[in-house]
């Protein structure tokens, strides 16, 4: 295996491109770039002294249960998700917007939105992104944001309930 550095729009592009979940940067390339039955001729390039390990576009393997336990507040949890769904989603993440209950908005592009909704939001930004998320709900009500966050993204239910194992597993356990 071959490491290459991309630049970080190139990355989001091919990030934008997964189909399921688990699927590579390789895979994804691989499917973009290669019709079926291409025989590709190898090229051995020159060993490099520096190595960087591009990232994937993997959740699971950007969001594990041990590091999620490096943050003990659930608030913590859930924006470290968020965090990372919208690292790897980019422009897509705007489907979030859509998600509303029935008197409330739990994501904006801003603050204020959050707050004209409700003066009981508690708005916290997600990571460094322009999206901000109520923190007022309880932990059910956030594992279920979750679900519902990686459903718009495009994630099947069974990867959609496993990202929500994660934050709150005690809301999982058999």
């Amino acid at each position: 295996m071959k490491n290459i550095e991309i630049e970080d729009d190139l990355y989001a592009y091919i990030a934008s491109q997964t189909q399921h979940i688990g699927e590579t940067a390789s895979d994804i390339l691989r499917r973009l770039v290669m019709p079926e039955n291409t025989v590709v001729k190898t090229v051995v390039a020159p060993k490099s002294s520096t190595t960087t390990k591009a990232p994937t576009g993997d959740v699971f393997s950007q969001i594990t249960t041990k590091d999620l336990l490096e943050y003990p507040k659930m608030v913590e949890r859930f924006l470290k998700i968020l965090s990372v769904l919208e690292s790897i989603h980019g422009s897509q993440f705007d489907e979030v917007l859509t998600l509303s209950g029935r008197n409330r908005v739990y994501f904006a592009k801003d603050k204020e939105t959050l707050l004209q909704a409700s003066s009981v939001t508690n708005p916290k930004q997600i990571g460094e992104s322009a999206f901000w998320v109520m923190t007022n709900n309880n932990t059910a009500k956030k594992a279920s944001l979750i679900k519902e966050v990686a459903e718009v993204l495009g994630y099947n239910a069974n990867d959609s309930q496993r990202l929500a194992a994660l934050f709150a597993p005690e809301l999982y356990e058999d």
